[in-house]
């Protein structure tokens, strides 16, 4: 009996051992390669992690806060990637590729015991996601795809057709200005303003967190690997698309788009098409931060799909 019962405690302890963490409410930091990275959770409920993948790159997820309320049901992981928010900044341009953020993710998801989770992207972040799970796709139950940037090439014709659409003064600005690489110039400055409020962020004035996520914004990092704007990227990810890949996601999908997204709902919709368990919403009223513009439509979309996959 003794023997029987120091058997059951050893095997009582090895489950314990093994089993994840408890993600409990707690703000942090966590060392990956090149700095440390700062990450909050939020919520107490049981079901199964939401990590949010934020935008930019080099855009912190202050912007993201009205998705807190996700944590009504699950905890909820925000994360400022390297170089950005409260995380570390970097200047060694070695560190600010998307492999190295992948490799990070990972390094955060390991320090967190991250056994069953899904992923939350927007715009930058949809790439990080898509290669993290190209790569690392043990664990990952389902992924959000907010405003997706899959494919630069279709993302800068998109931002061209938005632009044809603003007055003859803004596009010319616009123009001018890309083509004699004078980035700084007032007049750029107030064009780029001016697209921003119309595809952006449409509701104004525009919210403290998406002022403290600007005020914040990680600028050597988004012009290094994208460009001085979300429509002129000469940067390495200039190159970056992955719709040749989208048919290897076998988890369930949902895309999210604004009514007047960067990300434009054709273009959505033909990634949506090459997702074989997917679907899409469109979120009415908003431009690329869809949660700004319409946060409860956008959180009931959220809810209704992981509620759908937790069948609730």
């Amino acid at each position: 009996m003794k023997i029987f019962s120091l058997l059951f405690v050893v095997l009582i302890c090895l489950t314990a051992c093994n089993k994840a963490p408890k993600l409990n409410p707690q703000e942090g930091f966590i060392s990956v390669k090149g700095g440390k990275v700062w990450y909050k959770i939020v919520g107490t409920g049981s079901e199964i992690p939401l990590v949010m993948l934020h935008g930019g790159p080099g855009v912190p997820s202050y912007y993201l806060k009205p998705l807190a309320e996700l944590g009504k049901n699950r905890p909820v992981i925000f994360i400022d990637q390297l170089g950005c928010g409260k995380s570390d900044r970097i200047t060694d341009t070695s560190l600010m590729t998307v492999e190295n953020f992948v490799l990070q993710l990972e390094q955060i998801k390991t320090a967190l015991g991250l056994s069953a989770f899904y992923i939350y992207g927007q715009s930058w972040g949809t790439m990080l996601a898509t290669d993290f799970y190209l790569t690392h796709p043990k664990g990952i139950k389902g992924i959000i795809f907010s405003s997706p940037a899959l494919s630069i090439k279709r993302w800068l014709s998109d931002a061209d057709t938005l632009i044809a659409t603003l007055p003859d003064s803004i596009q010319l600005a616009i123009r001018e200005n890309e083509r004699n690489k004078t980035y700084t110039n007032p007049s750029y400055v107030a064009a780029v303003d001016f697209y921003y409020k119309h595809f952006l962020a449409r509701k104004l004035p525009w919210s403290a967190d998406l002022d403290s996520a600007m005020a914040q914004t990680g600028h050597n990092v988004y012009e290094f690997m994208g460009g001085p704007s979300e429509f002129t990227m000469p940067g390495p990810l200039r190159l970056y698309d992955r719709t040749n890949r989208l048919s290897e996601i076998k988890v369930p999908v949902l895309f999210i788009t604004g009514e007047f997204d960067e990300a434009r709902p054709s273009t959505v919709n033909y990634y949506k098409s090459l997702v074989a368990n997917s679907q899409m919403v469109i979120i009415p009223g908003a431009g690329h931060l869809t949660m700004q513009d319409n946060p409860i439509a956008d959180i009931n979309a959220i809810n209704a799909f992981l509620n759908a996959l937790e069948n609730r």
